[in-house]
């Protein structure tokens, strides 16, 4: 059976993207290839690697992706996880549907020095319920298929 490929987009592909690659690989891999990417890469976190580990997830061998590297892919989801990515990406066309998850990023703090692990927590337990849902919500493969052209 086909994978359902998943695609997860926010600014950096530093967090929020990583963390909902991870948990989505982790908790349905068997159905399911998920990626990250960032419309301006700008490295994982090492605090993500950290609150990844904490729930089990090792997601220290992820590297930043750009976005660039998937718009000619096929994608069945793509789901933006910030406001910024979802207007600054590219369209995907060809994906079957367009989700947005609005996560607040920990990143942000992280950039002017005010580093809370808390807001990395956060982030990270509330892609975890959307992932859960997720899976609980997706439909098999075989619904997503378009019906053949006459």
């Amino acid at each position: 059976m086909k994978k359902i490929r998943v695609l997860f987009l926010c600014t950096g592909n530093r967090a929020r993207s990583q963390m909902a690659e991870g948990f989505l690989r982790q908790s349905a891999g068997h159905r399911f290839e998920a990626y990250s990417a960032g419309t301006k890469p700008k490295g994982l976190s090492p605090i993500t690697v950290e609150v990844m580990r904490e729930v089990g997830i090792d997601v220290s061998h992820h590297r930043s992706k750009s976005v660039g590297e998937f718009v000619s892919e096929d994608f069945d989801y793509v789901i933006t996880v910030c406001e910024v990515a979802r207007t600054a990406c590219p369209r995907f066309d060809r994906s079957k549907r367009q989700l947005h998850w609005k996560v607040t990023d920990p990143a942000q703090l992280e950039a002017t020095g005010l580093v809370s692990i808390e807001a990395f927590r956060a982030a990270r337990d509330e892609l975890r319920a959307r992932i859960e849902e997720f899976i609980r919500r997706e439909p098999p493969e075989r619904e997503l298929r378009r019906p053949p052209s006459s």
